[in-house]
């Protein structure tokens, strides 16, 4: 039996290629490979990287030189000591986010961690240990998984480095961040989060997940939490942000 496999194998999947062709992630057109975007999707999203500011990730218009920080960064300075995201928060990002987040399309965290890579620093001596942003575990059952800890998976795998899920905690349930101004967020994510008991984080340089960069509250409540464990280093990565011409949301 076992040497029929490859047979109906080869006469399988065709038929399966051909009745569920891939699609975009981002449109749902047709394309040639899965987790492929089409390129009407690809014209409209806005990759994120070099030059920007060298702590929060904001594009520049021109290279400002090393270690160059936006203005923001210097009057106020944000916890995490570095941040980086795939592209800017638009249609695309926000449609594949909702349908893996709400339309429970957990393929997609592969699709996502592939495009994370290029942001994740070189491991040298001192590599990174990879810490998603955890769910309130109410809503970790009420959803069934946590979107940052798929993305976690995912570059663990594709990087080698360390994963620990299970590292941060978020102890108490808070109301969802959508609507509210970056104070209000600040103020409803304020002791939210916490390490748990032999967290080995001391002299550790974290590279904390998460899914959308909006005005950075609960990254910068997990970034406190990081540095008074002891963390030299917490540079949050996700796959979009608001840019400072969008309304946060």
């Amino acid at each position: 039996m076992m040497s029929l496999f490859p047979l109906l194998k080869g006469a399988i999947y065709p038929l399966v290629d051909y009745a569920l062709p891939p699609r975009c992630p981002g449109c749902g057109a047709i394309v040639q490979e899965d987790f492929s975007f089409c390129l009407d999707c690809w014209g409209g999203m806005e990759l994120l990287g070099e030059p920007c500011c060298a702590r929060c990730g904001l594009p520049f218009p021109h290279d400002m030189g090393e270690g160059a920080e936006c203005a923001r960064c210097l009057a106020d300075p944000p916890p995490f000591d570095s941040a980086r995201a795939v592209l800017a928060y638009g249609d695309v990002a926000r449609t594949v986010a909702l349908r893996l987040k709400y339309g429970r399309r957990i393929g997609l965290a592969r699709l996502i961690a592939r495009q994370m890579v290029r942001h994740v620093p070189d491991s040298g001596d001192d590599p990174p240990l990879i810490v998603p942003v955890p769910l309130h575990r109410w809503r970790l059952w009420g959803r069934g998984f946590n979107q940052s800890a798929l993305f976690a998976d995912h570059l663990g795998r594709l990087t080698g480095l360390q994963v620990e899920k299970h590292l941060l905690l978020r102890t108490r349930r808070t109301q969802p961040l959508r609507g509210m101004n970056p104070a209000a967020r600040a103020k409803t994510v304020r002791g939210a989060f916490a390490l748990t008991d032999g967290h080995g984080v001391k002299g550790r340089r974290i590279l904390l997940i998460d899914d959308v960069h909006t005005s950075g509250a609960t990254a910068g409540a997990c970034a406190r939490v990081l540095h008074r464990g002891g963390a030299s280093h917490v540079r949050l990565l996700c796959w979009a942000r608001a840019l400072p011409r969008d309304a946060a949301d």
